[in-house]
């Protein structure tokens, strides 16, 4: 399967395809959703609840691992788009994380990420499967 950032579904609605895993929910506030490896495994990296979304406009996610005991609950994301001139901005926000470590490893995924993104809008191509995935 080729790895798309964004990509529209059959039917209509989003999803987000990140490296070799899919976002999945059916994006309704307090609605789970999770980051699936499109393996045969169905393992989910990541989970969340859909807490806000506006259309085109923000969407906020809770983030956790499946089994991450967090003392003051799951992390949150926000990300917002703003028009840019001719363009838009994207803004991505992710706080409560548990310390220093968590905040370096989340700052470094989400450098990939946005680059995947940036790249992939670009040139239609998406960059090489980080390595941290075994």
């Amino acid at each position: 399967m080729d790895r798309h950032v964004l990509g529209v579904r059959a039917g209509g609605g989003l999803s987000w395809y990140r490296f070799d895993e899919i976002s999945v929910s059916d994006w309704q506030p307090g609605s789970a959703w999770a980051h699936r490896r499109l393996d045969e495994s169905g393992i989910d990296d990541v989970i969340g609840t859909v807490v806000e979304i506006e259309a085109l406009r923000r969407l906020v996610l809770t983030w956790t691992g499946p089994d991450e005991e967090r003392p003051h609950g799951p992390s949150r994301v926000t990300f917002e788009l703003k028009p840019y001139g001719e363009t838009v901005q994207l803004t991505v926000t992710h706080v409560n994380l548990c310390d220093e470590q968590e905040l370096r490893q989340i700052t470094g995924g989400w450098n990939f990420v946005l680059s995947n993104l940036k790249s992939y809008i670009e040139t239609g191509k998406t960059l090489s499967v980080p390595s941290w995935r075994p």
